[in-house]
């Protein structure tokens, strides 16, 4: 046990592994919550507005992103909504209150800053490695 206490990577690996969890807990995202309704059925559960969830659908489907899209895979955006029309009002609302999570791209910033935090750490180990820099 003492030779693994004194082996010349021991302090390096935990100071790498604190500056690690320190930029793995600092680069996180908020935590987020939502309100699960009760069972259908059970009387308590909101009631589903099928006109409200169209019209949210309905502005969705009016960016040009999603008419391209559309047009690509040869739907129109009148072929899209009737198709929609067709839906249960379960699978509307659902698709209506998820329809805003959508995301075109990634978070160019947080993936940023974890490539310059990486960067460091693999210097500073190098440094450590090659004697530049002491620890005591």
């Amino acid at each position: 046990m003492q030779s693994i206490r004194r082996a010349f990577y021991t302090k390096p690996l935990a100071i790498y592994l604190v500056l690690a969890l320190i930029a793995i807990s600092t680069a996180a995202g908020p935590a987020e919550a939502m309100y699960i309704p009760s069972a259908p059925g059970s009387g308590i559960a909101p009631a589903l507005d099928r006109a409200a969830d169209l019209a949210v659908i309905q502005k969705a489907l009016e960016t040009k992103t999603v008419q391209q899209r559309l047009v690509d895979y040869g739907l129109t955006p009148d072929e899209a909504m009737a198709k929609l029309n067709n839906l249960p009002d379960d699978q509307l609302h659902k698709l209506a209150t998820n329809i805003d999570e959508v995301q075109a791209g990634g978070d160019v910033v947080g993936t940023l800053f974890a490539l310059i935090i990486i960067a460091a750490l693999v210097v500073f180990i190098i440094f450590l490695l090659e004697g530049r820099i002491q620890i005591r």
